[in-house]
């Protein structure tokens, strides 16, 4: 069976995955995991990142000491269904 990515969405190839992981001998989950190894430690160590610290240490003053922009839920859930609603109609 040949997946066609142009076709299949995220969700439905990142199932597929699952599915086969889940079940795919211990030979060959290994073999993944060899494949992707560098990649999946750079995600699961963000924090060591010092971009990513550096930025999340500004907004921590700028929302302690009142000047960071700050949105309700409420604005935070239209802005995101403005954001959908914009990317739906390109």
């Amino acid at each position: 069976m040949v997946l066609n990515n142009s076709v299949m969405t995220t969700i439905a190839i990142r199932e597929k995955l699952r599915n086969y992981i889940s079940v795919a001998d211990d030979k060959k989950v290994k073999a993944i995991y060899n494949l992707l190894e560098d990649e999946i430690t750079e995600t699961n160590e963000w924090w060591k990142d010092e971009k990513i610290i550096t930025e999340l240490e500004r907004r921590e003053k700028n929302y302690l000491n009142g000047t960071a922009k700050v949105f309700t839920l409420e604005q935070t859930v239209a802005r995101a269904k403005q954001a959908v609603k914009k990317a739906k109609s390109k």
